[in-house]
């Protein structure tokens, strides 16, 4: 098994700004394609041809290395990426204009279906780095608005996607215009013949670099394994879940009573999931089914037995959570996405001993797998792609329309500009997940199995909350309020709510709101008393300060304050403290037996 890597980004020669860059989005471990591609620095003067799979890092791993050679003081084309589609070009060039900010980059995106005009005013202004699509560059081209003299560096991005959607001519007219490139570098994730002979005819003594190990798997699948912690594999699949964001998953359990228990905790931290197992009837099946078809889940968690015969149309992710029984059920669930032409991905979730066993099972296989591995994201990573998928949400919005660019101009001459646009942040992002701190869990046990110790628990950790002690408990206390105990937040504020179980609130989903809403973590919530008819949340002086911009946004879920008071007490000293990790994705846990899951997962299935 592939050990994680101990290179960083900051190992290899690239300019300041570009390391800052990075470390400021929470890039600081390369892929692997970026580690092949920068770690050897003759590539740069170079025909290079790099065979990987969509989604594998594949922009960084060039706009890295040519960013870091260009010269930015030259206001003219010098980088020519060339992308099938609007989308695609779209995203890299986003990905062009914050990873080379700092360094003067200036980027022009030439697709079709935009404004033809602000693309030749992009490019008068001196853009050095043009990402286009090959019908609009080729416009430009004849258009005379787009001189290709001056580009020293081009890259043909899935190139194999572009032969197929027939711009073989495009491509040709395009390199022909570009006479004095040093450089072509040709990225794709499969080498058909068409590819292999536009890269003879066009690529200089091509140096190759082949990523793609798995042949024998569905090419349009995706093959990868996390790592996760074994008393923490809950938070594990949490941070996976929301790295990868699966626009509609199949998840398999090995347990019916695991599947139920995996969606019900899903549910209480706010994913949308159901179960389905034997224990269910027919139409109990049908109805989860229906719901994930309809997008009113996004998730399924789902027994081998369950799972059989289903047929789900555009499934993004299968989710293999624990050891499989054997290579042929991981094959088996795997073919459960990229069907009919869409593209897929297979993830097995296992602990590093879990790890261990599973490649052992394969070593016997007739087939090797050969998955890529890694060790399941943690908080810091998650934040870092969070921020840049909110910031691709606001920017293609921005590229829908204009009506708002007159007032954004306005606004960035103010002197309170970065007020203004701090509070925008606050209230728009302040639902994004942030995930857990498991890092070093991770990292222990990979070391630990690396070593051949034998740490960690017997079961794998499976259930391992019980025998570790919480750091929270819930009970009931003899007046029937429920109460969620954790130390008294001295110097922050109790807030009372009008709502209460009478309502349908329960612990869980009460804190998971809050959290998602006001934009903090656990650490920011004291007690949670829960009555009949009102509820009692302490809240830290962070959390206070923010809660008064968020009254509204919580009062539209039903939550509508009815008092505030500030905390003065000290601590109870016979309360257990609570220490939890930086930025949990609204982590909760209601009390055994509740029936909240269960609630929650018939609200999102009817």
């Amino acid at each position: 098994m592939t050990q994680e890597t101990k290179i960083k980004f900051a190992d290899f020669n690239l300019r300041a700004e570009l390391v800052s860059a990075l470390e400021k989005k929470g890039f600081d471990t390369p892929l692997p394609v970026q580690v092949r591609v920068l770690e050897d620095e003759t590539l740069i003067e170079n025909d290079i041809i790099v065979q990987a799979r969509t989604g594998s890092g594949k922009t960084l791993a060039f706009a890295l290395p040519l960013i870091n050679i260009m010269d930015t003081k030259k206001r003219e084309p010098q980088i020519v990426v060339l992308s099938p589609t609007r989308e695609l070009a779209q995203q890299t060039a986003r990905e062009f204009a914050w990873v080379g900010a700092s360094s003067g980059v200036r980027v022009a995106t030439l697709v079709g279906g935009m404004d033809m005009s602000r693309q030749v005013r992009s490019l008068r202004e001196g853009a050095n780095v043009v990402v286009a699509t090959p019908g609009r560059l080729l416009d430009h081209i004849k258009r005379g608005t787009f001189k290709g003299d001056t580009a020293t560096s081009i890259v043909l991005d899935e190139g194999d996607n572009m032969l197929d959607m027939g711009f073989r001519d495009e491509l040709e007219g395009i390199l022909q215009s570009m006479p004095h490139a040093e450089r072509t570098w040709l990225f794709s994730a499969t080498m058909p013949r068409e590819v292999v002979t536009l890269a003879k005819r066009y690529l200089d003594a091509p140096i190759k670099i082949t990523l793609v190990t798995d042949i024998t798997t569905h090419e349009d699948i995706t093959q990868k394994a996390y790592i996760i912690p074994s008393r923490r594999r809950f938070e594990g699949l949490t941070n996976v879940l929301i790295w990868e964001a699966p626009s509609k998953a199949l998840l398999f359990c090995g347990t019916r009573v695991e599947t139920q228990n995996i969606a019900d905790k899903l549910c209480d931290i706010g994913f949308k999931a159901t179960p389905i197992h034997g224990d269910m009837s027919q139409r109990e099946r049908n109805t989860a089914l229906g719901a994930l078809r309809g997008g009113r889940v996004d998730i399924l968690v789902a027994t081998d037995v369950a799972a059989r015969g289903l047929d789900i149309d555009s499934v993004s992710h299968v989710i293999q959570y624990g050891i499989p029984q054997n290579i042929e059920s991981f094959v088996h669930r795997s073919g459960r996405t990229g069907r009919a032409g869409h593209e897929g991905s297979n993830m097995l979730l296992l602990t590093a001993r879990e790890a261990r066993q599973f490649k052992f099972m394969e070593q016997n296989a007739r087939s090797k797998l050969k998955l890529e591995w890694f060790p399941a994201p943690d908080a810091d990573e998650i934040e870092g792609q969070s921020r840049l998928r909110f910031e691709k949400t606001i920017l293609d919005h921005a590229l829908e329309s204009d009506e708002f660019q007159p007032w954004a101009e306005e606004l960035l001459k103010r002197e309170d500009a970065s007020m203004l646009f701090s509070g925008l942040l606050a209230k728009a992002y302040g639902d994004q997940p942030s995930g857990y701190s498991i890092r070093q869990d991770v990292a222990s046990e990979m070391e630990r199995e690396k070593r051949g110790g034998t740490g960690g628990s017997r079961d794998g950790g499976r259930d391992s909350s019980r025998r570790q002690g919480r750091s929270v408990s819930n009970n009931r206390d003899e007046g029937g309020k429920e109460r969620f105990q954790r130390r008294k937040m001295t110097g922050g504020v109790a807030v009372s709510f009008t709502v209460g179980r009478s309502d349908g609130w329960e612990v869980g989903p009460l804190l998971g709101l809050l959290c998602r809403s006001i934009g903090i973590g656990r650490e920011d919530v004291g007690n949670i008393k829960l009555r009949d008819t009102s509820a009692t949340v302490e809240l830290s002086e962070r959390a206070a300060s923010l809660f008064e911009a968020r009254k509204d946004r919580l009062a539209s879920e039903g939550l509508k304050t009815d008092s505030i008071r500030n905390i003065t007490e000290q601590s109870d000293s016979g309360r257990r403290p609570f220490s939890g990790e930086a930025r949990p994705y609204n982590r909760d846990r209601k009390p055994e037996g509740s029936r909240d899951g269960e609630r929650k997962r018939k609200r999102f299935t009817k």
